[in-house]
């Protein structure tokens, strides 16, 4: 046996940030022992054992001698079954079984059978986009994730069902042929999916079909207020089929995200649909903020990045989960730590919040049909804490019905409110571009308050007597003003007039009075 090294690439991931491993096997006349270091977890620690055996079905037993494989840089963790395939034509490379030139530079993704079989695994998109960023231009991935790996451009992705194809494509032999090519995945799914709902199908309900719209033009967050069965979280699930098509950039991250969680739709093509995510009151912190004893992966937060996070029963959420929103909401990003590794997700979604008046549901009006005491329904409220409502841009109250609102059998479709969220998007572009920003939410509060976007006294007289009176915080003032620029933006105006900043601060809530 000539060959006694064998070198191949993988990549490790941390969060969505992928980093490329030379897999290195090595084979030493002595005792017969399979060890792998540069530390992987106990999954991928138990790699020897699957490529033993999936090597020995595929009729290519390894020598019985003392193999190591060693994942460089080893001060990064490895995790996960990923490694197996790379593990493999590493230490076969050096066994002299394949060639270890032709190994070297090429990712390798994928879990090993027992039966030699090629197994899918999560977090492929990311991997491959991390290979592509260092330079890689083949990976070769399982069957099953060819349709995520051919999302990336510039990258030849090569897919083979067992380690026997494997062997077959890199053996020794005079010739030297190309990799074949992995067909591309017949899409399953559109781009961008088939919209099942539609605001057309709200009716009535003025107030908080003009509250989902400026959330809309100006990505804000918005908390919809009011007794059961009134229509707020038809309201919620509509919000996304006025949002603007997710960008390229934006729907790889989407979808490696879902790539993280196991779930990515086989399709040729992006989806840029915004995301839509609904968590049930009863789900844990770790499930909302991401997390786990192992590998560390994303939650809720993260999987609506780029779209609509909506918590129904808002206030039946344990109050703890509710404050670990605080930080990504500002940031857009949620960190995660642990002893040996500190994980980043992207978290930038906008918070869409519906919540009953009491527990009973309904304390709207008169109030006169309320079973609830005056402290279970002050308890009931002070379940949404202040710096959380605070990060609120928009609060609606949303009423019962009238049977007149009947009249109108279909309100405006999200065909037509798109066009105008779009247009007022469009403003938004031409204005902060050049200033780095996208949208009125992300427009820092000290820009809106200093020239030349300085709006005249006259304008902001009804916020600026909030401000004196305590009833807005300097962020709620900011807020405030971010909002009153996307009613500017929606009605096609170049610059907020005092219409729009008191429209704003009546849907901030509460603080109408100072007008």
């Amino acid at each position: 046996m000539s060959a006694k090294l064998g070198r191949t690439l993988a990549v490790a991931l941390t969060g969505l940030e992928g980093r490329l491993v030379d897999v290195e096997a090595h084979i030493s006349a002595q005792l017969p022992h399979f060890s792998v270091t540069g530390l992987p977890d106990k999954a991928c620690g138990q790699a020897p054992d699957r490529v033993r055996s999936a090597a020995a079905t595929t009729g290519v037993p390894l020598p019985p001698q003392r193999i190591t494989v060693n994942l460089s840089p080893a001060s990064i963790p490895k995790q996960g079954t990923g490694f197996d395939v790379a593990i493999a034509l590493a230490v076969l490379g050096a066994a002299g079984v394949v060639d270890p030139r032709r190994i070297t530079g090429i990712v390798h993704l994928g879990e090993l059978g027992l039966d030699g079989s090629v197994r899918g695994v999560r977090g492929v998109l990311p991997s491959v986009l991390a290979a592509a960023r260092a330079g890689v231009r083949h990976v070769v991935v399982p069957p099953e994730n060819v349709a995520e790996a051919q999302l990336v451009d510039g990258v030849t992705v090569h897919s083979a069902p067992t380690l026997g194809t494997l062997v077959h494509w890199y053996a020794v032999r005079a010739g030297v042929d190309p990799l074949p090519v992995a067909d591309r995945v017949v899409a399953v799914e559109a781009a961008t999916r088939s919209r099942a709902v539609d605001l057309g199908d709200v009716i009535g309900q003025a107030e908080a079909r003009l509250a989902l719209e400026l959330a809309a033009v100006g990505e804000h967050h918005l908390l919809l207020s009011g007794p059961p069965g009134v229509g707020k979280t038809m309201l919620a699930e509509r919000l996304v089929t006025i949002l603007p098509p997710l960008s390229r950039e934006l729907a790889l991250e989407t979808h490696a995200i879902r790539s993280l969680t196991g779930d990515v739709v086989a399709t040729t093509e992006l989806d840029r649909t915004p995301p839509f995510v609904a968590p049930h009151h009863s789900a844990s912190m770790t499930s909302i903020t991401g997390g786990g004893s192992g590998v560390v992966v994303p939650g809720a937060i993260s999987r609506a990045h780029g779209g609509v996070l909506f918590l129904d029963e808002a206030a039946e959420f344990k109050t703890s989960v509710l404050q670990q929103l605080r930080q990504p909401l500002e940031s857009g990003e949620v960190t995660i730590s642990r002893a040996k590794q500190m994980v980043r997700y992207p978290a930038r979604f906008q918070l869409v919040l519906a919540t009953n008046p009491c527990p009973c549901g309904r304390a709207y009006g008169k109030g006169i049909d309320c079973v609830c005491s005056a402290m279970e329904q002050r308890s009931y409220a002070n379940r949404l804490s202040g710096p959380l409502m605070d990060r609120i841009d928009i609060q609606a109250n949303v009423p019962p019905v009238s049977r007149a609102a009947f009249a109108d059998e279909r309100g405006e479709p999200s065909e037509v409110v798109l066009a105008r969220v779009l247009a007022a998007r469009a403003a938004q572009r031409e204005r902060w571009s050049s200033r780095g920003w996208q949208t009125n939410a992300r427009v820092p509060g000290h820009a809106l308050r200093r020239s030349p976007l300085r709006l005249p006294g006259s304008v902001t007289a009804p916020i600026d007597r909030a401000l004196d009176r305590g009833l807005l915080t300097l962020r709620g003032y900011d807020r405030t003003l971010r909002l009153a620029w996307s009613s500017s933006d929606l009605a096609g105006r170049l610059r907020p007039t005092v219409d729009d900043v008191g429209l704003a601060l009546t849907l901030r809530g509460g603080v109408e009075a100072a007008a």
